[in-house]
């Protein structure tokens, strides 16, 4: 996986309205331009043109536990934004977020979760997202994090979307205090309704003592996810040039896919979401964003931790799919500039 990636091509789909400058960044021209100089200690890893600015750099870092993940850096004159994406997502779709950040001075410094993107997969099947705890995905974080000293990032101001706001949640109730957060669709709950989430619970408990949680969850598999579905099927936007861009880099790129979660997972990440419920709510200015038709995460999770929340507001968008930052221009645009907001009136403080 560490072999350079091919360049997304010039005609590849692109996005609608404001996005059309960004996406035209992602062409060849923007490939073979030169990338920021890498930096001492940090290994130079491969980014795929995706529509960011062209002086970004990938490099390899090590989690805590040896695990290798990646990151994607571009200097910004206003500060860096800690993009943390959600499951099965990779540095290179959040390209054209780098770019809307860009337009507005900021830099961005976007992690590849362990099992995911270009980072080390742990599991045999590779298609297989899997950890055995939500605690592995800390020691990600923290590389990140240190990361971002290293590059000269300052305190950096935190968007993360599904997965990576679950991920950020616990790192808030641990303690970490980022001058301002915005969890967008925050995998706090799943949209599932209670008896199926009951009966994935009581697998995912079996998993480990009859030797399946290396199984993927009943009803998913390799091919389970964007790369397969078509569009008019799809629960993630109804955007078809942004559907459509998402799907050509994983064409492009294919060691960029994964398929469904192993019932590891799935336990893990239950266990998780029902403690962070429980737990006391965080003293950080938020943006939570809500997707109005979300079928992937739960609304009423999100609204439930956000009424005990001091300082958080809530964006809801009717109608929206659960990726709001790939949804319609309408959407994108409104919910980047909130978050643009916050960021900006909370960009001096730590």
């Amino acid at each position: 996986m560490a072999a350079a990636l091919p360049p997304q091509p010039e005609n590849a789909p692109g996005t609608a309205a404001r996005n059309q400058t960004a996406a035209g960044t992602g062409s060849r021209r923007a490939a073979a331009a030169a990338p920021a100089a890498p930096r001492p200690g940090l290994d130079p890893a491969p980014l795929m043109a995706c529509g960011a600015p062209p002086r970004g750099q990938a490099y390899w870092l090590r989690s805590s536990d040896g695990v290798r993940v990646r990151i994607g850096y571009w200097p910004g004159s206003a500060g860096h934004v800690l993009i943390l994406p959600g499951r099965t997502e990779y540095i290179e779709k959040y390209g054209l977020v780098v770019a809307d950040l860009a337009r507005a001075g900021w830099g961005a410094v976007v992690l590849d979760w362990r099992g995911q993107g270009l980072s080390d997969r742990l599991a045999p099947d590779p298609l297989l997202g899997h950890v055995r705890d939500f605690a592995e995905y800390q020691l990600d974080l923290s590389a990140a994090r240190d990361a971002g000293m290293a590059l000269g990032c300052g305190p950096m101001p935190v968007l993360a979307h599904s997965m990576g706001g679950c991920i950020l949640l616990r790192a808030l109730v641990d303690g970490w205090r980022p001058p301002a957060v915005s969890l967008c669709a925050p995998m706090l709950g799943l949209a599932q309704n209670a008896a199926l989430r009951a009966g994935v619970a009581a697998m995912a408990r079996l998993s480990r003592p009859l030797g399946r949680n290396l199984a993927y969850v009943p009803g998913t598999g390799p091919e389970f996810g964007l790369r397969s579905t078509p569009f008019d099927l799809n629960d993630l936007t109804r955007d078809a040039a942004q559907f459509a861009r998402m799907q050509a880099q994983l064409v492009a790129e294919p060691a960029l896919a994964l398929g469904g979660p192993s019932l590891s997972w799935i336990g893990a990440a239950l266990a998780e979401m029902a403690d962070l419920l429980r737990s006391p709510a965080p003293d950080v200015p938020a943006l939570i964003g809500i997707a109005g038709n979300d079928r992937i995460v739960s609304n009423e999770a999100i609204r439930a931790r956000a009424s005990g929340w001091p300082g958080a507001e809530l964006a809801e968008y009717p109608g929206a799919e659960h990726e709001l930052l790939m949804e319609r221009p309408d959407v994108r645009v409104d919910f980047l500039d909130r978050i643009l907001g916050l960021f900006g009136k909370n960009a001096h403080t730590a």
